[in-house]
């Protein structure tokens, strides 16, 4: 398959050029579902749902917004950011707030490790939180630095994915149980109500679905590994015009794709939260956070259900701190460059620039947990601060439909319109979690 692939007209044409280099939304399942989304139903019950579909639905326009821009200009999203006029000081002000939210990403991939470390023990595994942690930071390093990337993604796909069945299932298992789902549950759940504490929702909205880092992440991946790799450089052409507008009607058929499936897990785990956690007052707590967890698909399936939840819960959590770490040395690699710290002139450079980042971070994940010790609080940490960067991602969204996306590529103005509804409701939320925390310090 060429390095640049013609446009493709219909499914078949889709599939026949899909190929080892197309990213999809693979990740479908983090942390944000398994841990926060969760823990939100086991402390407010039923009452925010309809909050976690909103926050599932209304990031997928910006995404695409921010992948249409990568392969309109071929520019990675810090380059992007950094071209938002405003104050500079070296990198634009809007990179500079990206550093703070990367910086809280660490807390929450280091609580991940922590929740690996302790999905370990739940399957008999009696060793020191300290040499697991080691052993999954390192492993980590070593599959990334010798490029067992894919290998990895493929199979924690089809983990995750088996997973996610396994918990939709869970949900409809209920009902031969003390804690089956009932209309007016659902109904209670559909409300529109919001609870006296709004901090462990703000986060989930941060994570669920496609989340913040992943909205700054998902370019990258476009450029390097998907469709603006196969779309290539604007040379002019009515050929390019072509093959860039069949790319990003691929990417929207994945976009959307993803969006069914991601809302129909995270939503089944909401549930089991809500139905079972909520139910019999187990708390997600730091402490025992896994066995109390290990709940949601016992009370469904019995003792088979306590290794579903092992096994489920290993792939979700090392894929996710897998598939970040590849990601966020990138990123790192990029601001890097940006700040003039490293001179990336070449492809070689960057690349090597990359692989050390790819050991570097998950050792400063291991440090970070076995500093602190404490996972619901470190992840909670890193989706509050994704949670923050969210109306500064939508609008920077705006700002390069408007002034840079190439014309002929822009949407139609009936998705323009969605975006800017996007772009609100994020924003409007995250006013509200900060009209919230200043009225608790004025308090």
């Amino acid at each position: 398959m060429s390095a640049i692939a013609d446009a493709p007209t219909s499914w078949r044409g889709i599939r026949s050029q899909l190929g080892p280099g197309l990213i999809v939304s693979a990740n479908i399942v983090g942390s944000g579902e398994l841990i926060v989304t969760t823990k939100l139903g086991a402390d407010v019950g039923f009452t925010m749902l309809w909050f976690i579909l909103l926050g599932c639905v209304v990031k997928v326009f910006v995404q695409l917004e921010l992948g249409r821009y990568a392969i309109s200009k071929r520019k990675t999203t810090l380059e992007a950011l950094n071209s938002v006029p405003g104050p500079k000081l070296r990198v634009s002000w809007l990179v500079w707030l990206w550093s703070l939210m990367f910086a809280a990403i660490f807390f929450q991939l280091s609580g991940m490790v922590g929740g690996i470390a302790q999905v370990l023990g739940l399957a008999g595994l009696e060793w020191s939180h300290t040499v697991l942690a080691i052993l999954i930071t390192g492993s980590c390093a070593l599959l990334l630095s010798i490029g067992q990337y894919r290998f990895i993604q493929n199979f924690s796909s089809v983990m995750v994915a088996s997973f996610s069945i396994f918990t939709v299932f869970a949900v409809f298992s209920l009902y031969w149980t003390d804690y089956g789902i009932t209309g007016a549950q659902l109904a209670e759940g559909l409300s529109f109500r919001l609870p006296s504490d709004f901090m462990i929702a703000f986060a989930a909205f941060g994570v669920i679905g496609v989340g913040a880092s992943e909205l700054i992440v998902y370019p990258y991946w476009c450029l390097e590994k998907g469709y603006g790799k196969y779309v290539g450089p604007d040379d002019g052409s009515e050929a390019w015009i072509e093959r860039a507008q069949g790319w990003i009607r691929v990417m929207k058929y994945d976009a959307l794709l993803s969006l069914v499936i991601y809302t129909g897990a995270t939503v089944a785990f909401y549930l089991l939260g809500a139905a079972v956690l909520n139910g019999r007052q187990i708390a997600v707590e730091n402490e025992n956070l896994m066995v109390n967890l290990s709940n949601l698909y016992s009370t469904s399936f019995g003792a088979v259900g306590l290794w579903i939840f092992i096994v489920g819960a290993f792939a979700v959590m090392y894929s996710t701190v897998f598939i970040a770490t590849a990601s966020n040395s990138r990123l790192s690699a990029d601001f890097l460059n940006l700040l003039g710290i490293l001179k990336l002139d070449t492809e070689e450079q960057r690349k090597r620039a990359v692989k050390v980042a790819c050991v570097v971070l998950p050792a400063l994940f291991c440090i970070f947990y076995l500093s602190f010790s404490k996972p619901v609080t470190l992840i909670a940490i890193g989706a509050v601060a994704q949670a923050l960067m969210l109306p500064i991602i939508s609008f920077a969204a705006l700002y390069f439909l408007y002034y840079h996306t190439h014309e002929r590529l822009r949407p139609r103005l009936s998705w323009i319109v969605f975006v800017w509804i996007s772009a609100c409701l994020m924003a409007a939320v995250g006013l509200f979690q900060l009209s919230r925390a200043v009225d608790k310090l004025l308090g």
